[in-house]
């Protein structure tokens, strides 16, 4: 295995595009566009940004649309989506969407991609009525994409073009938090990126297999993985605690379906878990990283050697701003 070099771990961000309580849908999509600039400055590799549906707490929506602001706003950080939830659209329009980035922004795009359906079944059947969420359809869609990107893909009538026909071809990643989607990225020869902040249970073993069964292609030679996991990081313990109740409160509306906006700050540490919460909570754990930010470093670090990764990206979700920022800002100390 690859024990990986503190020095040598690369660190990215996910953003979500959060409405805060008191905020504006703006404000959620300014702030990610000041994250991205930010993240620029910092030295990170690479900001993704979500998509979601029918939730007034995200506002993220459309990550092809807002990676253009963001591309246009930076100069060298890759900018990507994770991820599309492929169902929800049409393969050939994912493709023409993403050649135009990629002809707008050569060598910096990611296409992360994802089979969730990003929120409930009812908007997901919206988005496409033909939508099976079967994983056969899924397979069939990568597969259609893999020749529209490539200029291959036709029928009896003629060829059919995604257009425009840019000369590079973003970099895809399939999104799992299993090792069913780990074994679909390994036949495509796609990257794979490993979704904890999600699945907080999730083993290193969905790496193996990814590993394992890996096919080399026109994108990858080598299989790659990153690990993506919720981070929240501060000056003290006792401001990481405060930080972190904030996101198992959270986290356990989203367990009940409930996807609105959530109390302030001040009533959520006044809340009190119950038993049942308490355990849930505890389930969740092992979705966030909390604390200073030597804690973090020596947390991210063991996650790295266990999942043999070399990147990791962290989603950073707090009821304030500047508690984000700083978040991201003691990251890059700990890892400069």
């Amino acid at each position: 295995m690859y024990l990986c070099a503190m020095s040598k771990l690369k660190l990215s961000i996910l953003d979500q595009s959060i409405v805060r309580e008191g905020a504006t849908a703006a404000e959620a999509i300014q702030e990610t566009i000041e994250t991205a600039k930010l993240a620029e400055k910092l030295g990170f590799n690479r900001i993704w940004i979500s998509e979601h549906h029918n939730s007034a707490f995200i506002a993220g929506s459309a990550p092809e649309v807002l990676m253009v602001k963001l591309a246009d706003e930076t100069k060298t950080l890759r900018i990507g989506s994770g991820g599309i939830m492929l169902p929800n659209h049409s393969a050939f329009k994912v493709a023409e969407n993403f050649r135009m980035l990629e002809t707008l922004f050569p060598g910096r795009i990611d296409l992360g991609m994802g089979r969730a359906p990003g929120g409930d079944r009812i908007s997901a059947s919206l988005l496409n009525p033909s939508n099976t969420f079967s994983e056969e359809n899924y397979i069939t869609q990568l597969d259609n994409l893999q020749h529209f990107f490539r200029d291959t893909a036709g029928t009896k009538y003629g060829p059919i073009l995604a257009v425009p026909q840019a000369q590079t071809i973003p970099m895809q990643w399939i999104l799992s938090s299993s090792g069913g989607s780990s074994s679909i990225a390994a036949k495509f020869g796609l990257g794979l990126v490993i979704a904890k902040f999600i699945n907080g249970t999730v083993s290193p073993q969905v790496a193996e297999i990814y590993r394992n069964d890996f096919a080399p292609s026109s994108q990858f030679e080598k299989p790659h993985v990153i690990l993506a996991i919720s981070v929240l990081c501060a000056e003290t313990e006792e401001k990481a605690k405060e930080m972190r109740k904030n996101v198992d409160y959270i986290l356990l509306q989203f367990d009940k379906g409930i996807f609105d906006k959530f109390p302030e700050q001040s009533v959520i540490q006044q809340y009190e878990f119950s038993p049942a919460e308490l355990e849930r909570i505890r389930h969740n754990s092992g979705r966030t990283i909390s604390g200073t930010k030597e804690q973090v470093k020596e947390q991210l670090t063991r996650l790295a050697e266990e999942f043999d990764v070399d990147e990791i990206i962290v989603s950073t979700m707090t009821a304030n701003k500047d508690d984000r920022k700083r978040s991201f800002e003691l990251l890059a100390e700990a890892f400069r």
